[in-house]
């Protein structure tokens, strides 16, 4: 899954994701002798905001290098599942195309991206960038995509109800044991004050099955990508968990089949305690639901073993000309991976927009760039960072999983899975989770 605001101004907008469009083509020299390259995911028309500073870095840009012409597309979103393959074996696709993290072994086994590896010293920033994100685009040795942005899971939670229920809000729970004690404490509140939300409709629930799973050391497959691995003690642990939560402890409210608009709405009216999302959450609950930036925080995945991470990245088209692809790493360097300036890094710019700076991520680079960029974030932020620290600390200690392969038909089984045990106070763990265990094989023997 993706997450629903991981760029920083689209949030203050409410637009979850950008662009694309089916306009492909290659040509590498424009009528005026320049190197021409299509980019997807411009900001949409009716983000005023993001594409006119999306534009203004282009035009930017091409003044630093007049050999180049950029031609962006738009459309919504910037990659539509049902589209995608299609583009990609047509040759619709742009020179530079966007892709989410669990795309990328997909486009090298279908032949559909430029080995990056002759090229990527040409790419200033490259070696700056988390070598765990750099990974995702790695296969085989060698480099296919350049990862764009980044987030993990954490735990959400209100800080106005944690005092109301007697809890310190500045020591949020690290274990789902802490999780629970403190969500029956803000479920007594009343009112119709719910202590923890989970989503199980849309694939979201397989989704956040799978973050609990990870945080409690789990996986979903085996390493080789061939067996399930559900039906573990640790898939069982998550399960019981929320059946004791939503059934023993009655901490879950009664309305289920939740997805995540349902827990946004929840914790912007400020009737609940916690749910799982990422930092680009809060902004969506403040700009559009009505919460507050003083009472919304964010604490590392309970459990303390590893967070689901996710994120999105650009590829190269496999027709795209060596000169296309110095041009696309050099775009790519300006637009989004100068720490501190560029479309997603220029806080000043952002901050003067009333769009949220000083969110805990997302953080993409390392070393001197990673200090450059935090030190910008620092003296523009105008939320409280306070309250993200906890968050920020705890994620130095876990694990961090990218999500399965074949990620969506896998989801798919685990919404009955969390949907069953949320709605149905006598389901049976262990069938369910060796049913899905079954099902899941059957898709990875599919490939």
């Amino acid at each position: 899954m993706r997450s629903t605001g991981i760029r920083r101004t689209l949030a203050l907008l409410g637009v979850s994701a950008l662009a694309l469009t089916a306009c492909g083509g290659n040509a590498d020299e424009s009528a005026g002798g320049k190197t021409r390259i299509t980019v997807n995911c411009m900001p949409p028309k009716s983000a005023k905001t993001d594409r006119a500073f999306f534009e203004e870095d282009v035009a930017a840009f091409e003044k630093k290098h007049p050999d180049i012409d950029v031609v962006p597309h738009d459309a919504f979103p910037c990659q539509d599942p049902k589209t995608f393959d299609a583009k990609l074996a047509g040759g619709q696709m742009e020179d530079v195309f966007y892709t989410y993290f669990t795309d990328a072994r997909h486009v090298v086994d279908i032949n559909q991206a430029a080995d990056l590896t002759p090229y990527v010293k040409e790419l200033k920033s490259y070696g700056t960038i988390q070598k765990q994100l750099r990974d995702i685009y790695t296969v085989d040795g060698k480099v296919y995509g350049i990862p764009r942005t980044g987030y993990s899971m954490g735990l959400i939670y209100n800080k106005a109800l944690f005092e109301k229920a007697g809890l310190d809000p500045d020591r949020p729970p690290t274990t789902w044991a802490e999780v629970r004690t403190a969500a029956k404490k803000i479920a007594k509140l009343g009112g119709g004050t719910v202590g923890y939300a989970d989503y199980s409709a849309q694939n979201q629930g397989g989704w956040h099955f799978t973050a609990e799973l990870y945080s409690q050391g789990g996986a979903v497959v085996s390493a080789d990508g061939e067996k399930a691995t559900v039906d573990t003690p640790e898939g069982r642990a998550v399960l019981q968990t929320l059946h004791d939560m939503r059934w023993t402890d009655d901490s879950m409210g009664s309305k289920q089949l939740l997805v995540i608009n349902d827990a946004q709405q929840m914790m912007g009216s400020g009737k609940l305690g916690m749910y799982l999302a990422a930092p680009d959450n809060i902004p969506i609950l403040v700009k559009e639901k009505g919460a507050d930036y003083e009472d919304i925080a964010i604490a590392p995945m309970p459990g303390g073993k590893a967070t689901l991470v996710g994120g999105d990245g650009y590829m190269v088209s496999k027709k795209a000309s060596p000169a296309q692809i110095r041009a696309a790493l050099k775009w790519l360097d300006h637009m989004f991976l100068t720490p501190g300036d560029g479309f997603l890094g220029d806080y000043a710019r952002a901050k003067k927009h009333d769009a949220p700076v000083g969110l805990p991520e997302p953080r993409l680079f390392t070393g001197a760039a990673d200090a450059k960029d935090q030190q910008v974030k620092k003296a523009n932020a105008n939320v409280p960072v306070e309250n993200y620290q906890p968050f920020l600390d705890g994620n130095q200690r876990l694990d961090m999983k990218i999500e399965p392969p074949h990620a969506q038909q896998i989801y798919s089984v685990l919404d009955g899975v969390v949907s069953a045990v949320l709605t149905k106070e006598d389901a049976d763990i262990d069938r369910l989770l060796k049913d899905a265990s079954g099902k899941i094989d059957g898709i990875l023997a599919r490939g």
